[in-house]
């Protein structure tokens, strides 16, 4: 068989995707399955059911990445690495990381079906916690993996409510392995990931394959503001410590950064207002910002001018605050070989394809820190995802698998 020939059945992808989309699912259309809920487990077990279906090897570590092992002809050579993420936001959509898992596992069943051993092993994963909505930081199973964070401290991360923590709940569903979470476990020669844009440019140029140059850095940094409660009625307006209007100001301060600085985006997108009473002035404020720029000193100059601007407006309003630093991951640049690789491989294919940078974050950008790395995006409709209307068109989803299973056969074919 000419290999040149091979590829995946589209149908199979679709009905892959829409099986997923059953776990979790929301009223309209999209998905809440968090990492080490009822729902995650329900969606390794069916990622489980797959694997075995293409008779693998299959390892879960110590933070509940999935590794799913085709033997190559020379396991001393290293392995050719495809996959992303299970989990969702809360509420998400139905492809973001997901397509990314069943296009590796389309992968592993081509090579199944048509019983092709290739030179390399080959491993489709299913990394733990990539968004970060509900046990912050985003990335942490690979995070972990690649050794940016110990397991210790990964395990002891509580929830968004405070409630839960992390290695406990992992634990109870069945998912806390006991191989070593660490990439000097494995032999890693490239890595790939399949996913949705997650942006307004392939559909917008009308391109069906996007090949990013890297993943801008990310940032991600915890405020909190501590105010005076009292009663609302009887408290006259001068000399209020409002935590909730030191926060509004701050937030201001946030949009007016990015736009000052230039080549960058600066969101709050997490607040937590006490007592969240409307007859009390709130006491307390907690608030995230996430900072990204291709330039990792622009990100941190843009942080320490907002920084003291919160400080400014904290001491002016009578309402200490505290800073913490939860994730740090500089810009990563992708291999320069993958990377025109993804290029070529879609014209082979016969199809369009566009040069870019990716704005959001993957489990790419730890993953690239320790192996040669390359990303494979294909439209999002409206640009639009972490939402539950994200979309994308089965037939891009098809050729964005066709585009990962090329590139896989010809690196886990090289010498």
């Amino acid at each position: 068989m000419d290999l040149k020939d091979l590829r995946i059945n589209a149908k199979r992808v679709q009905e892959n995707l829409e099986a997923s989309a059953k776990i979790g699912a929301t009223e309209k259309g999209g998905l809440i399955r968090c990492t080490a809920t009822p729902e995650d487990k329900i969606g390794r077990e069916l990622l489980m059911d797959w694997y075995k279906e293409c008779g693998c090897e299959v390892t879960i570590d110590e933070m509940g990445n999935m590794f799913a092992v085709r033997p190559g002809k020379n396991r001393e050579l290293g392995a050719v690495m495809s996959g992303s993420h299970f989990d969702t936001q809360r509420p998400g959509g139905r492809f973001d990381g997901i397509l990314g898992v069943i296009g590796a596992v389309e992968v592993m069943r081509v090579l199944h079906e048509n019983d092709i051993q290739l030179e390399r092993d080959y491993i489709a994963t299913n990394w733990t916690n990539e968004e970060g909505g509900w046990f912050a930081p985003a990335c942490m199973g690979s995070g972990v993996w690649v050794g940016n964070h110990t397991k210790e401290w990964a395990y002891a991360r509580k929830d968004r409510d405070g409630k839960t923590v992390f290695g406990e709940e992992l634990e109870k569903i069945g998912y806390k392995g006991t191989y070593p979470a660490s990439y000097k476990e494995w032999n890693i020669y490239a890595a790939y990931e399949l996913h949705i844009e997650q942006g307004p440019m392939l559909e917008r140029e009308g391109i069906q394959i996007g090949a990013p140059k890297g993943i801008l850095c990310l940032h991600w940094y915890d405020i909190y503001i501590e105010g005076t409660a009292n009663q609302v009625g009887p408290t006259p307006m001068i000399g209020r410590n409002d935590a909730l209007l030191a926060f509004s100001e701050m937030n201001v301060v946030c949009n007016k950064v990015a736009h000052q600085m230039g080549n960058m985006v600066s969101t709050v997108g997490e607040i937590q207002n006490y007592p969240n009473s409307r007859n009390i002035i709130p006491d307390g404020v907690h608030f995230t910002v996430d900072i990204r720029s291709w330039d990792d000193d622009h990100a941190i100059k843009a942080w320490e001018m907002m920084k003291k601007e919160f400080q400014v407006i904290a001491d002016r309003r009578g309402c200490p605050i505290r800073f913490e630093e939860t994730w740090k991951v500089e810009h990563a640049p992708f291999d320069k070989v993958l990377w025109d690789r993804v290029v070529e491989t879609s014209e082979e294919l016969g199809y369009s394809s566009l040069r870019m940078v990716s704005g959001a974050g993957h489990d790419m950008s730890e993953v690239n820190q320790v192996t040669r790395g390359a990303m494979i995006f294909v439209p999002s409709i409206n640009g639009r995802s972490h939402v539950e209307v994200e979309d994308t068109p089965y037939e891009d989803c098809a050729r964005g698998v066709n585009v990962l299973l090329h590139c896989i056969l010809k690196t886990a074919n090289e010498l």
